[in-house]
């Protein structure tokens, strides 16, 4: 049971963080680098999961994607699939709790580049793309990795949206705090100390990564 739990959350938080780090970044991008109407709404927007209980996020997240909600109605309707009680719809629901920190840490370490280094690569003809990846991106990369790593144990200790959306099902949708939670309400404590365990080591691991990561950027 501990072992299916720890798959399926590996499993979930592998996509969740790969989805994380490809929006995370083009938002990140956007709101440094673009000046554009709603410009504050839309940060606004994106960060609400962190002050939001999980469990109003995980009620948007049904009503946008439940099977009579906005997306999910015309998904179900048209391919007969839906991401409520799925292991898609945990990841789902990673990607958005997890989203804000990523973007938060991505967009400062951007806008923390010397802007003179990118006007003088536009100067030397190479794109704005290009410039990004080469320049942009390499420069910043201490944050959006930071991010990154925070992202990953967000994630993987999402419980409240992920129980609204995907349910608690053993082997399909039960992460490890899931788990937990279902560990200490049956009373199995020796359960739930072996998987509160392994989460807290990783988030440890975590924060020790990204001050580890943070304080490289101050200082070279």
């Amino acid at each position: 049971m501990i072992w299916e739990s720890f798959k399926l959350s590996l499993l979930v938080v592998t996509f969740a963080t790969a989805i994380v780090g490809v929006l995370g970044l083009a938002f990140a991008f956007l709101l440094a680098k673009r000046d554009f109407w709603g410009k504050e709404l839309l940060d606004a927007c994106l960060t609400m999961p962190l002050v939001l209980p999980p469990t109003v996020t995980g009620y948007y997240l049904i009503v946008l994607l439940g099977r009579r909600g906005l997306i999910g109605e015309f998904l179900y309707e048209t391919i007969g699939w839906t991401f409520v009680f799925t292991w898609q719809g945990a990841v789902i629901a990673a990607v958005v709790v997890a989203l804000p920190l990523m973007i938060k840490a991505a967009r400062a370490s951007i806008e923390s580049v010397n802007p003179d280094y990118e006007t003088a690569s536009y100067t030397l003809g190479k794109s704005e793309l290009e410039t990004f990846f080469r320049i942009t991106l390499p420069l910043a990369r201490r944050g959006i990795i930071a991010g990154l790593v925070l992202s990953f144990a967000r994630a993987l200790g999402e419980f409240g949206a992920t129980l609204m959306i995907a349910g608690n099902i053993p082997g399909r949708t039960q992460t490890m705090p899931l788990a937990i939670y279902e560990a200490v309400a049956s009373g199995d404590d020796r359960r739930a100390q072996i998987l509160a365990l392994i989460l807290t080591a990783i988030s440890i691991l975590a924060v020790y990564l990204t001050n580890k990561i943070s304080r490289s950027n101050v200082y070279g």
